[in-house]
């Protein structure tokens, strides 16, 4: 499935499936019919003949997600919906067998050449959400058997685009594919957006997709970027980066030289949340007694949230009040749960309390039997990850607290997350749904070394995540998860502190651009006047 890139609020819509799925009426079967006729991109795995994408390309992906091979960081994604069978299959392969890719189970599997079928364990009925992740994509068993361990640096899709070329690290160039079925453009602007639709509207019956070449520059310096697109070799800056937000939109408005060039600026909350996680495990900082839960929940009141807003996001960003994001089912900006309140007076009363005293007069606490007291947060080393340790270093010292740096490169750090070697460490996710179940199940036991990398396990939230799963959305689902996020911000497994607002700039020759914040599919969507 699609989001409608342009619609408000957010629509699902067909993309590979010849319409939305069927869905019984206990929400637990869930039949899928995939459109005929669409091919996959030319590959040599495909010996010269054309590959029609069918229904058990689906199962066959979806099962290497379970394949212990993958080690995927994404099981979380289907083991949270329980499809029958799969965890059994998995089981086996990891006592040892292979993982039996040709055996039916009852949770996933085909009907006919283009009907595919899941049957859960349990009712969600928000599973079709699932369905628009590029977790739930097809590949084609030819491809993933033809390259092994190197299938990542070979996407073969039935996209409308192919790999042309990769430098990593530098570029990145997609041509059109020539077998990308018939589309063409029907989005219509949303009411929120009018200044949109007569762009739309010249695009509107062109054939999909509207570029022949997308040509992506990895430029992971601001200035640089920012240069790029101001000198024209650049379509699309998306985001601005943030320590070039005020140059290039100062007081929320587009700088007078970028107007009186045509270019188009829009400003977009993402339905997103940046934060910290605190490690359940580690013997500072984690446990549930009452002085380990006092800690993470004083260093939570101690952190300027408001500095980091100002800052490092120059002011785009809104605070988080809750496990609620913005955007999604269940937010209400009215009710929150003060899990950000910056309150360093509140902050060292309660490590007072809980004996976390500076006995040696140093000028920094120990822990409740004396022992020196350091948090360690691991961050990668660029500049704006150095603001953020400065404000982290200055809102603890505020209440006596030291913390220190363990710094690495994303991969290195990814790899010690998740085998529970960090204490605390910090980044974002983007929900990729109207609804904020990803922020829930990172604080949901069994998501453990996947989604929770705070290794948080708590039956009485597990009890409420597993209710919540169930109900259909309303106001006794919304009450659940309200308990669920007083529980998360009373324990604190971690610290969420903002959701982002993005700033994105279109040269004036670019039509029909406009970001989704749950999806970054569009470049087919885009035009030139």
């Amino acid at each position: 499935l699609e989001y409608d890139l342009h619609a408000r609020p957010w629509t699902l819509r067909p993309n590979t499936l010849a319409a939305l799925p069927e869905v019984s009426a206990d929400y637990r079967t869930i039949t899928c019919r995939v459109q005929p006729g669409i091919l996959f991109a030319d590959d040599p795995a495909f010996g010269g003949k054309p590959r029609e994408l069918v229904a058990a390309d689906y199962v066959y992906s979806l099962k290497r997600i379970y394949d212990p091979r993958w080690k995927s960081p994404m099981l979380f994604q289907l083991e949270n919906n329980r499809p029958l069978g799969l965890s059994e299959l998995r089981a086996q392969a990891l006592a040892g067998g292979r993982f039996d890719y040709d055996r039916e189970v009852e949770g996933l599997r085909t009907l006919d050449r283009y009907t595919f079928q899941f049957r859960l364990a349990e009712p969600n009925p928000r599973f079709a959400y699932n369905l628009v992740d590029t977790t739930f994509c097809a590949v084609a068993r030819e491809v993933v058997e033809a390259y092994g361990e190197a299938i990542m640096a070979h996407p073969v899709g039935t996209g409308p685009y192919r790999l042309e070329s990769w430098t990593r690290s530098a570029r990145i160039v997609l041509a059109h594919n020539p077998n990308y079925r018939e589309r063409r453009f029907d989005y219509a602007a949303a009411a929120d957006a009018p200044e949109l639709a007569p762009e739309l509207a010249q695009l509107r019956g062109r054939r999909l997709p509207l570029a022949e070449r997308v040509e992506i520059a990895v430029i992971e310096e601001s200035q640089p970027r920012w240069l790029a697109f101001l000198q024209g070799d650049l379509d699309i800056i998306d985001p601005v980066p943030v320590d070039l937000v005020r140059i290039a939109a100062p007081r929320m408005q587009p700088a007078p030289h970028l107007t009186r060039r045509g270019v188009k600026a829009r400003f977009t909350p993402m339905v997103d949340v940046v934060l910290d996680y605190f490690n359940m495990e580690h013997p500072l900082v984690g446990g549930y007694t009452p002085e380990k839960v006092a800690l993470r929940r004083a260093v939570a009141l101690a952190f300027d949230n408001g500095e980091l807003a100002r800052a490092v996001f120059s002011d785009q960003a809104l605070p988080a009040q809750s496990a609620f994001v913005p955007g999604t089912f269940g937010h209400d900006p009215a009710w929150a749960t003060l899990s950000t309140r910056h309150d360093p007076a509140r902050a060292s009363a309660l490590l007072d309390t809980f004996g976390y005293l500076d006995r040696d007069g140093d000028g920094w606490r120990e822990t409740p039997d004396g022992q020196p007291l350091a948090l360690e947060l691991a961050s990668g080393a660029t500049q704006r990850e150095r603001l953020q340790n400065e404000i982290w270093r200055k809102s603890m010292a505020a209440v006596g607290l030291k913390i220190d740096f363990r710094i690495a490169q994303w991969p290195e750090l990814l790899r010690m997350s998740l085998a529970g070697q960090l204490m605390m460490w910090g980044y974002s996710w983007q929900m990729g749904s109207p609804d904020s179940e990803l922020v829930f199940g990172m604080a949901y036991g069994p998501n453990r070394e996947t989604l929770n990398d705070a290794r948080f396990d708590l039956p009485a939230f597990n009890r409420l995540f597993e209710e919540q799963k169930r109900l259909p959305d309303g106001p006794q689902r919304q009450a659940v998860l309200r308990d669920a996020a007083r529980l998360m911000a009373a324990q604190m497994p971690y610290l969420l502190k903002l959701h982002r607002v993005y700033l994105d700039l279109a040269q004036p020759w670019v039509l029909g651009y406009r970001r989704n914040p749950l999806t970054e599919r569009y470049w087919h969507t885009v035009g030139f006047a």
